[in-house]
């Protein structure tokens, strides 16, 4: 159907077009075969370079015979006038009325358009297409294929548990996990160039506590490191809590102090747990996962109880060093009230 539509095209029109198109196919074939290195392509830009050659050289023999009509043409020309010449001359001729011009001969032929003139023009229309087509990538804006970090699920409607209506309200867990999943997050972590794949909040309570404790929970996984926050609203002091890690299986224990509060860094390993959703619907057992690093922070300078955790392990049992959680410490803690009562 195309090509019928081309071929009805006038000469000067049709030809301009192929060349105007096979120059550019052309061209950026090449192109694109020299920069990827595929002969399959060369191949084919050489084709349309051959194609475009073959329009150019018809249309130089069209312009060149339009310049210089055939000898044999303008002899029989000259014949046919010489012979009609007498019997011009014989007959004739009427008296010009005044105020009247020549009246134009019936054979007069059309003043035909310059073919350089459309030539020229189809080149220009068509060439500014192909610029278009060739350079519009460039500024126009293209589909963005790059993954988009998550983000915290919006929990407005969520009913929060009885112990989050105390005064002052505890943060919840939409609000740990926004102050969590900063954009230099992964850059902290030490892996700049990855997203976050998930990010959640929990409004959850402490267990044993019979709902009268609010702990919730914000989390963010990357591929490499995954990162928990939580709050944890009890009366537990830090120096507490470092006395019944002693009691515990945390290991590699280290006090010391996060923006003038009281903290501690610790070691512990994660659960591992599977779960079968075949037809058996029967879970494997629980197992113990890889090694998480985790730094606990006082909720207030005076470590009236209460503290903040942030954890971070891998898959692949690799951690961060001790001063990456002190960073995410430095950005999440601002966020999250001081405790002012106990």
């Amino acid at each position: 159907m195309l090509g019928f539509l081309i071929r009805l095209l006038p000469f000067w029109v049709r030809e301009p077009l192929l060349i105007a198109v096979g120059s550019v196919l052309g061209v950026r074939i090449m192109y694109l075969a020299v920069r990827d290195q595929d002969r399959v392509a060369a191949g084919l830009g050489v084709v349309f370079l051959v194609f475009t050659a073959i329009r150019v050289h018809a249309v130089i023999r069209a312009l060149r015979a339009r310049r210089n009509p055939s000898p044999t043409a303008s002899a029989d020309g000259a014949a046919v006038d010489a012979a009609a010449q007498p019997q011009t001359q014989a007959q004739p001729q009427p008296p010009a009325q005044a105020g009247t011009g020549p009246r134009p001969s019936p054979h007069t032929p059309e003043k035909d358009h310059n073919p350089w003139s459309q030539a020229v023009a189809a080149v220009a229309v068509f060439g500014a297409l192909a610029a278009a087509v060739w350079l519009g990538p460039r500024f126009m804006p293209a589909d963005d294929n790059t993954p988009q970090p998550a983000s915290c699920s919006d929990g407005a409607h969520e009913e929060l548990p009885k112990a989050y209506k105390g005064t002052p309200r505890p943060v919840t867990g939409e609000e740990l996990c926004k102050a969590l999943n900063r954009p230099d997050l992964a850059r902290v972590l030490g892996t700049p160039g990855e997203t976050a794949t998930t990010a959640s909040g929990t409004n959850n309570t402490a267990p044993l506590t019979d709902g009268k404790v609010a702990q919730p929970e914000g989390e963010v996984a990357f591929d490499t490191y995954t990162v928990n926050v939580s709050a944890t609203y009890n009366k537990l002091s830090i120096d507490q809590y470092v006395k019944l890690m002693k009691f515990g299986e945390e290991t590699d224990i280290k006090t010391l102090k996060a923006l003038g509060r009281p903290a501690v860094l610790s070691s512990d390993h994660t659960m591992k747990i599977e779960i079968d959703l075949g037809s058996g619907g029967s879970g494997g057992p629980v197992e113990q996962g890889p090694l998480a690093r985790t730094l606990s922070v006082a909720l207030d300078r005076h470590d009236r109880g209460g503290y903040c955790e942030i954890t971070v392990w891998s898959q692949s049992g690799a951690l961060p060093n001790d001063s990456v959680l002190l960073d995410i410490a430095e950005k999440v803690l601002p966020k999250i009230p001081e405790r002012t009562v106990r």
